[in-house]
């Protein structure tokens, strides 16, 4: 597999990019334009990442195409083709959104959110994007999150067969499906059965880590990896059976420290599996 991340410059060009991911011990990141404002320096970027072997893994396409604001939604879809069509230019793994939400918050918990009638508005909306692009260098992949589908191994196969289209794939960030203390203890199993069933379909996955907290109701926060519960010998274990391209990438740091601190912490457990990065 390929460890990745992102760095923070303060002069960004395409030269200081590729070497300070270079110097992170990278070999993988996210796409490094932002959109049409930037788009003439692609081709430099693509270049740059040949020459390092640093493979661009992954284009965000952030936005909620299942909002219930008709403008909202249809801005957010015309977002996300534009996004999977950089996606496709730069032969990414995946571009990659979440489902959105039915809620205000765009990325936040509703109560139609796992409804039949919202399932079937993301099979309907996933499709009406790939089939606007129809990828064959990439695939347009869904982050899980604990409030929408999809939000287990298997409501990602539910959807995986219900929108039927070869330009569909999966992405995997354990820690947004640990909502409970049961899946907490247990995440290495929870873990085992996600890449049984969609090992062969995943094309990306985030790193992250997980802890819980002690006082009422359950609250669960985010941590830098290595500071939580998230098993990585197993997940590290179970990444490692799929193409040696397949993407790990630490996200939601704020500092160039901390995303080492995360790498190290990866790069150790690894080197216990006999595992390379």
């Amino acid at each position: 597999m390929r460890l990745g991340g992102q760095v923070f410059l303060e002069q960004k060009n395409p030269e200081s990019w590729a070497n300070a991911i270079k110097d992170a011990g990278f070999r993988a990141t996210t796409c490094p334009i932002s959109g049409e404002e930037d788009i003439a320096e692609l081709d430099d970027y693509l270049k740059i990442a040949k020459k390092y072997d640093i493979l661009i893994s992954e284009v965000g396409a952030w936005s909620n195409p299942i909002s219930r604001n008709e403008n909202t939604r249809h801005k957010a879809i015309e977002y996300c083709i534009k996004r999977l069509e950089l996606a496709e230019r730069i032969g990414a793994h995946c571009c990659l959104n979440i489902a959105g939400s039915r809620g205000q918050q765009w990325d936040g918990p509703d109560p139609e959110n796992f409804s039949s009638e919202t399932f079937e508005l993301i099979v309907d909306t996933t499709r009406e994007i790939i089939d606007a692009v129809k990828p064959e260098r990439t695939v347009f992949a869904l982050e899980m999150m604990p409030w929408v589908y999809p939000d287990s191994a298997d409501s990602y196969l539910s959807l995986i067969k219900a929108i039927d289209r070869k330009g569909f794939g999966v992405h995997f960030d354990p820690v947004n499906i640990i909502s409970s203390p049961r899946i907490y203890y247990r995440n290495g199993d929870m873990i085992r059965d996600f890449f049984a069933k969609l090992g062969p379909f995943i094309r990306n996955c985030h790193a992250k880590d997980i802890l819980l907290k002690s006082h009422l109701t359950v609250h669960l926060d985010e941590v830098i990896p290595g500071q939580g519960n998230l098993d990585y010998r197993t997940f590290l274990t179970e990444l490692n059976k799929l193409h040696p391209d397949t993407t790990l990438i630490i996200e939601h740091l704020s500092t160039n420290e901390e995303y080492r601190q995360a790498a190290d912490y990866i790069r150790n457990t690894a080197m216990e599996l006999n595992i390379s990065l």
